[in-house]
């Protein structure tokens, strides 16, 4: 199994001598995690950059202290893939960043559109949205990647629109008359933007707007996939056919 992944926000040791992780991060590496002596992790902060460490031992129940290798920082992915994702009911947003996380998606963006039955708004609001960045979070550690995605503000169909056309190859799951997104022409680089509807299904008045911005409409399959589900699905499609699952 893979060395455990946690988060640090800087990467300063005393002089290359040992580091200690503390705080939450090495709470749960010395009580939870129960992490011994000999033992691999891996520091990161979560933007890229992150180091090989092997602990020296633990102090109390939240300080663990390791040898730290050089940090080095993996370079950003290419082409980057960005979901945009229709505000699902219930927990199921926070699965879908889950899932998206864990398969390898780059940014996800919120859009509360217009079938939405979930709309953020005020408090409620910024409650959503930190959950959906602390699960980015943790399915990031759990995934054992070191640079997680970003997860935007919630995002208006306009500005939605803004994105799109910005896009080097930019897609609409959307069944009726499309075409299938496992024969799209896709850019060897640069920037995909997928937006994923939601249980409703994405408005004409938003369908124009989409097209209006340069998106065509794509299916995955014959079978339709929750909106909860589907950008995941659709994000492992792109990897395999990007190459960036070779």
């Amino acid at each position: 199994m893979t060395a455990p992944v946690f988060v640090v926000e800087h990467f300063e040791a005393d002089r290359g001598g040992p580091y200690v992780l503390d705080g939450p991060e090495g709470r749960h590496a010395v009580s939870v995690k129960r992490l011994r002596a000999g033992e691999d992790v891996v520091l990161t902060d979560g933007a890229g950059r992150w180091a090989h460490c092997v602990v020296l031992d633990t102090e109390g129940k939240d300080r663990l202290v390791v040898r730290m290798d050089p940090v080095t920082e993996e370079p950003e992915e290419s082409p980057r893939i960005t979901v945009v994702q229709a505000l699902p009911k219930g927990d199921r947003g926070e699965l879908a960043v889950e899932t998206m996380t864990e398969t390898g998606v780059d940014a996800i963006v919120p859009w509360a559109a217009a079938r939405c039955i979930t709309q953020w708004k005020g408090e409620r609001g910024l409650k959503a949205l930190a959950k959906w960045r602390a699960t980015a979070r943790e399915a990031g550690k759990q995934s054992r990647r070191v640079r997680f995605p970003e997860v935007a503000d919630a995002a208006s169909t306009k500005q939605v629109a803004a994105l799109l056309a910005g896009a080097d190859f930019a897609a609409v799951l959307h069944e009726e008359g499309s075409a299938p997104l496992a024969t799209a022409e896709l850019p060897a680089s640069g920037h995909i933007v997928l937006v994923v509807g939601p249980e409703g299904g994405v408005s004409p008045d938003e369908l124009a707007a989409f097209a209006e911005a340069g998106a065509k409409p794509y299916r995955l399959g014959r079978s339709v996939l929750r909106t909860s589900t589907a950008g995941t699905a659709a994000t492992a499609l792109l990897l395999g056919r990007t190459g960036r699952w070779s």
